[in-house]
């Protein structure tokens, strides 16, 4: 939704333009600017923008664009032409979103920023474009000067009129005028102005480029936008071909200035060649055209041809890239283009390569070098007259140059002098008026004192009477009225501008020549410089005759001025003719140019607001402008709104030789003549000076004379009333009071008042009035535009004074809020000049006065400059405070507070001291007074530096203004909100009673006297130091309070105690505030009657300072007392809730550790909904188990009766209502179904059936039924862990009412009444103990339940911690201790296995008698495949007959078990030690785990001679941050659960097989290792070594074994070596089991002897013979061949025999 549409108008249904369907306007449908386009945005639009908005929101969409930026323009920020939009929720911008959507953070820009700003001012008349202009200079943004339009076929729009209202000052640094500062209307200002415009394409920001000339070599501002901006990269569709234009302003700093003289710098948007005769305005009209050259074809060159011969100078910056780009004109931008175009050395700058500020800064050179005297002066209203040549549409149209020449007829006569001026033209406000004030003023005086009137004051009266009889209406004023009285809006709102303007203007003139008398020159000392209405009229048309000709008469005849009105009543209903020349127009002569003052070179150069508009100046006007506002009636007859501009080319043109007269007289030649002098600096403003006000004010005294004179008065004099409601309704202010004479015109207002009532509807009427008040220099016509965008006159610039009011209508939201329709605007200019006689300061009471009494709030307006005094600046506001305190009534007093010099923190300091005083009872005006609180008003401080305060527009804005202005105007309307209201007639009434009170002087403190407003101000600086002491006495007894109030610790929940503690205190309390007021009363009355200025006044300040005292002991007594029944309830309170987080911290971990350990034991991770669950309960529990303090409980019976009130009249039950008056008596009948509770006819239909049984026996049912639903409902309510609510009621109720309705009954609504009563008895005896139960100590409970979920948070994460802690733990505890504590039982266990087996068996003694058991013991068992795998796997063999040892071993062992549990008990103690070691000086401390174990390990590894198993502490498992002893807690217990785990697992029947895997030594490859020699086996037989010990060199077997027993021959592959085998191999492929001679193998293995000398001798011993003999068959099927040849002698050996060779041999061996 737009923005706008609250300030959207009824489209005219005259001349409506139809809009083009084209990207320009689709572009301002996009931002909701199209319902503008016929009806355009005017100034009163900014009323809903800006003035009643008081917050600074970011847009959410396009559509807000307008609207935000309009209202940050109006707070000056910096960032009011961001495009940037913040969309709420899924709203997307309305404009395309592909590739023109922006996206930055959360932000988004749919638009490019000129766009933004040219679619606004396309929708904007010319009066709001001239405040949008103003602002904008001051935010230093650069402004529109040519506005493309919307439709592409129309020529764009020079906009002249915005730029007639900005004015700034600079510093120049020139001639004999440097460090003056000077001031300047920009529009008229003759000074340089540089163009800078673009042909064809290059990368160089051109927009940077100047932002950095602009803003000097130390900082560089945003002056123009550009593509580096939030949007500027954004294709531009509606600002291609704008023209703006920014200054630069000198401000005499040297170091900070870039030039020494001002300079107006216009930037073309787009490609020149695009735009050709923007291009043609700005080298005409410049006094310097850059052009940035880019890669330029063959159309640009020739308009680049064509700039050289219509610029005055023309710099080129070669910026192109010409490698790029192939179809650029080679050569063209370059080093010889100087030559060939015929341009000075050094035009042609080349900026390839270089950034903006480089770039900026060769062009600066570039620039001081020409200045300041080298570049013609031009002004852009002289550019307005070339742009009309050129085919462009210019604003100022006819109605605008018909409004200009009605104002130079008013001013005619100006240039002999203000006062002059005024004395002829304006003579109602002169002596006479001020006379008569007097004169009035001593009559009141009298007739209070009770005295006659003095007959000499009579006879003075009715002279000036009779003086004011013969007045007759001057030219000036006739003229004035009458452009007033046309019904044309838009006119008569030029004609006003136009009036500030011209008067603004005259006045700078004229001080300007005050200044500098050496100005004034002869009238003939010309030198042939054009003067500023010859140069206009040749400018346009050199046919027009000299201006003397038009010199008429300063009078008028009455029947001329007559025909004039009407001629001038009828223009608007008559359509202009654009072609007319104004001369047709009877009420417009133009007048003659003065010549008291001529122009000569230098005023040109330095004119800041230009000369006066002369006859030629209009004429030339006449010719100049081709646009003219679209007339639209206005029903209403007032200036709410305006018309839209409507551009037509007027049919009269310049001829085609104009231009070079034109051209010629832009820019006078300076070369001639010395350079000229600029604006000096400005004085005190002339006491004679002259504004709009006192037209207006002239107006109002004429009307005022018609009650003196009644036969004065005409049909245009009485409307002269109705004129000024029309006036303040457009925004132009009205005159309260008169400070020059010191008077009001009671008459006047009240007429004024009295129509503006009758306007205005009946109940319309109620107002608010927000005064500002401040010294001259104080800017508060200013302050008040920035707060509300009322314009009110200035008494800073101009020497007005005066009380003013502006009317501000207040829209329907706001309207409801404050509770009024009107918000008046009370503005005081003139207070506390320079130059102060007894008279002037008499008159500033008296305003001050005024003023004050009339408002509801008032803004005390402090700025002190350097000449101000202390004293004289706040003894007026300090007096008048005084007086109408006397009065009975004081506004609230809101400081605003400008700068921070010391003068100023002084007069806000005391300023607000002093209004708080006087505010000790509010005493609000008013008809509402009685329901206004009797409470003291607190003034408020806000600090504004308001760009009011810089002199220049080269000053920035404050970044901080934005924020506080709307903070004062928050501050403001919470004031007035306050404040009580007041209608239309009241604020008339009093208004004349207070003028009468100072009239009368009926105040205690006279208007002369200022000592006593510094003696008082004095006074309440004293007495708040006073205060401070009182209250810093009074801090340290209430921190002694306090301390006793904590030292009752536990007893603080004794209710009886800690009330008899508080109330003792707080008599205390009393007392001591009174003891330390009385001193302060005491100190008081001493000052005053020590104070001689005081003295006199005592019994008027003291009722104020006593009741002062008086609030101060009520407001510190009341303060003492709350803050010790808060510290009590406090202390109360924390105890409370320290027992509760005790309580609950138990309950926690209680329910932590059963957590934790299932959450172990179950191996399952707990989520956060199933721990919220688990709190849940421990917190449920423990609220109903806990004991809160009782508090009182109420009744709930009012309620619930109120709700079945509500229900039944809702109902349509009214009829019933009386019966709910039983609702809370207690009642234990039942109920009961009676015959009222049906029907007649439903009676006599069952009157026969048993007298209504069973009908009624059904409605009992369905009571019962509805009876017991109430009792579920009660019992599932009551379970509710909440209180008692009233939607139980009406729940209940509706239950009621669904079940009725379910079922059929023939019944009356009686039923459903007392069936309702019913319920709702018992509802509140049994929701009263609901409500009793939860009716604890409520602030407590709102305490707990507001920290509930942080309670839940830590219960949370202290499961977290836990559970980590425990799991961490765990994992230490199995990866790393158990393993340890394995290791360190078990490795000595297999050594201690293999020792106890050597010393018990015999055969592990040595290898020779493991061998000869092993042989025994195969022989006895004769078992072939043990034989088998003895000869195949001797090794495993061996090995497997040690395993048997061993297992049979440890299985026989009795202490086995004994020993394992004293190692274990021995390494958990070492553990343990080692823990507590580390958990020394770590309570309660956060600790990383990680290197705290490592330690653990460490002293294990050092003090406990642990081999610990530290690699898995690598890693991050390890690695937590948590409580070391709640670790090591958890650590013990684990190492605890750990032994007994292993010790019951040691006391339980042992798996030796499964003992001996854990064992890190195995005892049977220890015993191996012993028994088996060196290993060695005979390379033919395979027969073990048996020579004992490893060390030999050669190796002997004692039994060899026949080949029979191998799967081998004896000298097959298997014994022989490597080499030998692989070369038989290759000799005969064909034998599997190739073979060498004997004694070859033999000499191969001299490491070995006993080798038998015949593989057929009877060397085997008899122990393998008879293995042969008895398994040769067996060993032959094994080894598949045939059986082996024994011989005879062998199968004869026996067994016995066998067994005593194996003896034999082994004992042969040991000898």
């Amino acid at each position: 939704m737009s923005g706008f549409h609250s300030v959207t108008k009824r489209p005219s249904s005259k001349r409506r333009k139809t809009q083009k369907n084209n990207v320009q306007a689709e572009l301002l449908q996009n931002l909701g600017l199209d319902a503008f386009w016929n009806t355009p945005l005017d100034p009163s639009s900014m009323l809903d923008i800006s003035t009643w908005n008081l917050e600074n929101r970011a847009p959410l969409d396009s559509k807000d664009l307008p609207r935000v930026f309009l209202r940050r323009l109006w707070l000056l920020s910096q960032d009011a032409r961001s495009p940037s939009c913040k969309p709420s929720g899924d709203a997307l911008m309305s404009l395309d979103t592909s590739p023109e959507t922006l996206n930055g953070g959360e932000s988004q820009c749919a638009i490019n920023p000129l766009d933004l700003v040219s679619a606004v001012f396309m929708s904007a008349n010319t009066f709001l474009q001239q405040e949008m202009t103003e602002h904008m200079v001051q935010c230093q943004f650069a402004v529109p000067l040519v506005l493309p339009s919307i439709d592409p076929e129309e020529a764009s729009h020079f906009l002249l009129w915005p730029l007639r209202g900005v004015v700034s000052q600079w510093t120049s640094q020139f001639l004999e005028k440097n460090g003056k500062v000077q001031e300047g209307n920009l529009a008229s200002t003759y000074m340089p102005i540089v163009s800078c415009v673009k042909l064809g394409q290059c990368n160089v920001s051109k927009s940077k480029v100047l932002n950095h000339i602009i803003s000097g070599p130390k900082s560089c501002n945003d002056t123009f936008l550009h593509r580096g901006m939030d949007g500027g990269q954004l294709p531009r569709r509606l600002s291609n071909g704008l023209v703006e234009v920014g200054w630069y302003l000198p401000t005499g700093d040297t170091a900070r200035d870039g030039f020494p003289v001002p300079v107006a710098i216009s930037n073309l948007r787009g490609d020149a060649s695009n735009h050709e005769k923007c291009l043609t305005l700005l080298c005409q009209a410049s006094s310097a055209t850059i052009v940035f050259c880019g890669n330029l074809r063959e159309k640009e060159r020739q308009l680049l041809a064509s700039c050289k011969d219509m610029a005055s100078k023309l710099i080129l910056i070669d910026v192109s890239d010409t490698e790029k780009n192939e179809h650029s004109v080679v050569g063209f931008v370059g080093v010889n283009l100087e030559q060939a175009m015929g341009l000075p050395e050094g035009s042609v700058l080349q900026g390839e390569g270089l950034s903006e500020e480089e770039l900026a800064n060769r062009l600066n050179d570039t620039l001081k070098d020409l200045l300041p005297d080298k570049l013609k002066l031009v002004t852009l209203e002289a550019a307005a007259n070339l742009a009309v040549e050129l085919g462009l549409n210019v604003d100022e149209g006819t109605v605008c140059k018909k409004a200009m020449a009605k104002v130079e007829k008013v001013l005619r006569g100006l240039d002999e002098g203000a006062a002059q001026f005024r004395e002829k033209q304006l003579p109602l406000q002169g002596p006479w008026w001020s006379k008569l004030a007097e004169i009035e003023k001593k009559e009141s005086k009298q007739r209070k004192e009770g005295k006659q009137n003095d007959p000499q004051l009579q006879k003075e009266k009715r002279d000036i009477l009779a003086e004011l009889r013969s007045y007759k209406m001057t030219p000036a004023m006739r003229t004035f009225t009458n452009a007033l009285f046309t019904t044309d809006k838009v006119e008569r709102t030029y004609f006003l501008n136009w009036m500030k303007l011209r008067l603004q203007s005259k006045q700078t003139e004229k001080q300007n020549i005050q200044q500098d008398p050496s100005t004034k020159l002869q009238p003939d000392q010309k030198n042939g410089i054009l003067e500023y209405s010859d140069y206009l009229t040749q400018g346009a048309n050199g046919d027009v005759e000299d201006s003397d000709s038009f010199d008429t008469d300063s009078t008028f005849e009455e029947d001329r001025e007559e025909q004039l009105v009407n001629v001038e009543l009828q223009v608007s209903d008559q359509p202009c003719d654009n072609g007319k020349d104004l001369s047709s127009y009877e009420d417009i002569e133009p007048h003659s140019e003065s010549r008291h003052q001529p122009v000569i070179e230098e005023q040109l150069y330095l004119m800041s607001n230009g000369k006066e508009i002369q006859g030629g100046e209009i004429l030339s006007m006449s010719h100049s402008f081709d646009e003219q506002l679209h007339l639209e009636s206005q029903e209403n007859g007032t200036l709410n709104g305006l018309g839209s501009p409507q551009y037509e080319p007027e049919s009269t043109l310049p001829t085609p030789d104009s231009n070079s007269s034109t051209k010629q007289e832009m820019f006078p030649d300076v070369s001639a003549e010395p350079q000229v002098a600029w604006c000096l600096q400005t004085l005190e403003p002339d006491p004679f000076s002259l504004g709009l006000e006192h037209f207006l004010r002239e107006m109002g005294l004429i009307f005022e004379l018609t009650h003196i004179s009644p036969s004065n008065r005409s049909q245009k004099v009485s409307r002269l009333p109705s004129l000024a409601v029309d006036l303040l309704f457009y925004g132009i202010p009205l005159e309260l009071m008169d400070g020059d004479a010191s008077n009001i015109p009671i008459r006047w207002l009240g007429s004024v008042f009295a129509e503006l009532k009758r306007r205005l509807p009946q109940k319309q009427c109620k107002t608010r009035v927000l005064t500002n008040l401040g010294v001259h220099h104080a800017k508060n016509a200013e302050v008040l535009s920035a707060l509300f965008g009322v314009k009110f006159p200035d008494g800073g610039k101009k020497s007005t004074r005066g009380v003013y009011m502006g009317a501000l209508y207040l829209p329907d939201t706001l309207r409801m809020e404050m509770g009024c329709d009107f918000l008046l605007l009370i503005d005081v200019e003139g207070l506390c000049p320079v130059s102060q006689d007894n008279t002037t300061k008499i008159h500033d009471n008296e305003m001050a006065t005024v003023a004050i009494g009339l408002s509801n709030v008032l803004i005390q307006n402090i700025a002190s400059d350097a000449s101000s005094e202390l004293e004289t600046d706040i003894a007026f506001i300090v007096n008048a405070l005084l007086r109408i305190k006397e009065c009975g009534s004081m506004p609230n007093c809101q400081l605003l507070v400008q700068n921070e010099r010391i003068n100023t923190l002084l007069q806000a300091s005391q300023l607000k001291r002093v209004s708080e005083m006087l505010q000790t009872e509010t005493g609000y005006r008013g008809t509402n007074n009685a329901e206004q609180p009797n409470t003291k008003t607190i003034s408020s401080i806000t600090y504004v530096k308001g760009p009011w305060s810089n002199v220049s527009l080269s000053e920035p804005v404050n970044a901080q203004y934005s924020e506080a202005v709307l903070t004062l105007k928050k501050n403001l309307f919470g004031a007035l909100m306050k404040s009580s209201t007041t209608g239309l007639s009241e604020f008339m009434l009093h208004l004349s009673a207070i003028w009468d009170a100072v009239k009368e002087e009926s105040f205690t403190i006279g208007l002369q006297n200022t000592e006593i407003a510094l003696a008082f101000s004095i006074l309440c600086t004293e007495l708040s130091q006073w205060e401070t002491s009182l209250l810093e006495h009074m801090e340290s007894w209430f921190m002694g309070a306090g301390k006793k109030i904590f030292a009752t610790k536990e007893n603080a929940l004794d209710a009886e105690i800690q009330n008899d503690l508080l109330n003792e205190l707080k008599d205390e309390g009393r007392e001591e505030v009174k003891s330390e007021v009385d001193k302060l009363r005491s100190k008081v009355e001493a000052y005053l009657m020590k104070d001689d200025v005081l003295k006199e006044r005592a019994e008027t300040f003291r009722p104020i300072l006593m009741s002062n005292m008086g609030d101060l002991q009520d407001k510190v007594t009341e303060d003492i007392t709350q803050r010790l029944a808060t510290v009590g309830e406090s202390h109360c309170s924390s105890i409370q809730v320290k027992k509760f987080e005790t309580l609950l911290e138990k309950e926690q971990e209680s329910k932590v550790h059963a957590l934790v350990e299932n959450s172990i034991s179950t191996k399952l991770l707990l989520q956060d909904e199933k721990l919220e669950e688990e709190f849940e309960g421990v917190w449920s529990n423990l609220l109903s188990s806990f004991d809160f303090r009782p508090s009182e409980t109420d009744d709930i019976t009012a309620r619930v009766t109120e709700i079945l009130r509500l229900n039944l009249i809702s109902q349509g039950l009214l009829k019933h209502i009386k019966k709910i008056e039983v609702i809370g008596q207690n009642k234990t009948a039942s109920f009961q179904v009676c015959d009222e509770h049906f029907g007649y006819r439903s009676r006599l239909k069952h009157m026969f059936e048993d007298n209504n049984r069973q009908q009624r026996l059904k409605a009992q049912q369905v009571a019962s039924s509805v009876i017991e639903e109430y009792n579920h409902f009660v019992a599932e309510k009551s379970l509710l862990p909440a209180d008692f609510s009233d939607r139980y009621i009406t729940e209940m109720l509706g239950n009621v009412e669904k079940s009725l309705k379910e079922k059929s009954m023939e019944i009356k609504s009686a039923f459903e009444v007392d069936l309702k009563v019913y319920l709702c008895s018992l509802a509140c005896q049994d929701f009263q103990k609901v409500h009793d139960r939860f009716a604890k100590d409520t602030e407590l409970l709102t305490f707990i339940t507001a920290t509930k979920s942080s309670y839940l948070s830590k219960f949370i994460y202290r499961f977290r911690k836990r559970d980590q802690c425990q799991r961490v733990a765990e994992a230490f505890t199995s990866m790393v201790l158990k393993p340890t504590v394995l290791d360190y039982i078990y490795r000595p266990l297999g050594m201690r296995t293999v020792e106890e087996i050597q010393a018990k068996e015999q055969q592990y003694q040595s290898s020779c008698a493991f061998s000869q058991h092993l042989l025994e013991e195969l022989i006895n068992k004769d078992h072939f495949e043990s034989f088998l795998e003895y000869l195949l796997s001797y090794d495993s063999f061996r090995l497997s007959k040690i395993q048997e040892t061993v297992v049979a071993h440890l299985s026989e062992s009795p202490n086995l078990d004994k020993w394992r549990q004293k190692r274990l008990g021995d390494i958990v103690g070492k553990i343990a030690a080692a823990v507590s070691e580390t958990a020394e000086g770590t309570n309660g401390v956060l600790s990383d785990t990680k290197p705290l174990l490592e330690r653990v390990c460490l002293i294990l590894e050092s003090d406990g001679n642990v081999d610990v198993t530290r690699a898995s502490l690598d890693g991050p498992l390890f690695s937590i941050t948590t409580e070391w002893d709640r670790f090591v807690t958890c650590l013990m217990e684990l190492l605890a659960a750990m032994r007994l785990e292993l010790a019951q697992e040691f006391s339980q029947t042992v798996d030796v097989t499964q003992l001996l895997n854990c064992l890190p030594i195995q005892p049977h490859y220890s015993l191996l290792d012993r028994v088996r020699g060196c290993g060695k086996q005979c390379p033919f037989c395979r027969a073990p070594c048996e020579v004992q010990g490893k060390g030999h060199e050669v190796h002997s077997a004692l039994l060899h074994r026949p080949k029979e027993l191998l799967p081998y021959d004896l000298c097959s592959v298997s014994c022989c070596p490597e080499s030998m085998i692989l070369s038989n191999l290759g000799q005969n492929k064909d034998t599997q089991n190739p073979s060498v001679a004997c004694k070859d193998l033999l000499s191969l293995r001299p490491d070995w002897n006993n080798y038998p000398e015949d593989p057929d001798s009877q060397m085997p011993s008899a122990y393998w013979r008879y293995v042969l003999v008895r398994y040769k068959d067996k060993f032959a099927k094994e080894y598949e061949r045939e059986p082996a040849n024994i011989p005879e002698e062998w199968m004869k050996i026996t067994k016995e025999e066998a067994l005593d060779s194996l003896k034999e041999a082994f004992l042969t061996k040991q000898n």
